[in-house]
């Protein structure tokens, strides 16, 4: 998933800056987002930050944040 800001620079210039995010369901939950969610679409998510830690095969640690949905808001129009 995708979210954007926009704002204005120092220059005034419009700017854009996207982060993305790994966001995690299971269930019923699932089937509706591989089912109605999809590039572009517009989606609310209700659900918490978990981050956890890996050791790579290099030996480093790593570590990841997820959005883990308990629900997912379909909005926008319908197409």
């Amino acid at each position: 998933m995708a979210t954007n800001e926009h704002y204005k620079n120092e220059n005034g210039e419009k700017v854009q800056s996207t982060d993305w995010h790994t966001v995690v369901t299971w269930g019923k939950t699932a089937e509706i987002v591989e089912k109605y969610a999809g590039k572009g679409k517009e989606v609310g998510i209700v659900g918490k930050l978990k981050t956890r830690n890996y050791t790579s095969k290099d030996g480093d640690t790593r570590y990841v944040t997820e959005v883990v949905a308990d629900e997912i808001l379909l909005l926008g129009s319908k197409t």
